[in-house]
């Protein structure tokens, strides 16, 4: 079943998401291999794709897990939460219908 996660930020994430990133975009490239991953990104603090000093707020991954203790391991595990930058993360069955 597909899963969204939903993770918000901590106030001023830049520095923090900039030393966990390459860990981060490896485990999610990992899932994409696997063929599980339906889509990830961040989402702007401000209206622009290139938020620049402004940053970002949060993350938003949807994937294929095989529950939803699997898909809570997975974003628990996620080095952004190891590197202090998400401040709270939900996940939840999610239901594709487009496209």
């Amino acid at each position: 079943m597909l899963y969204s996660i939903i993770s918000e930020d901590v106030p001023n994430s830049a520095p923090l998401r900039a030393k966990a990133r390459k860990d981060h975009i490896a485990r999610l490239e990992q899932l994409l291999t696997a063929g599980r991953l339906v889509l990830a990104g961040p989402n702007p603090a401000i209206d622009s794709n290139d938020p620049g000093p402004a940053g970002f707020t949060g993350s938003v991954v949807v994937a294929e897990f095989d529950s939803i203790e699997d898909a809570q391991a997975w974003a628990d595990a996620d080095p952004y939460i190891d590197g202090g930058v998400y401040q709270h993360t939900t996940v939840k069955p999610f239901k594709l219908v487009l496209p």
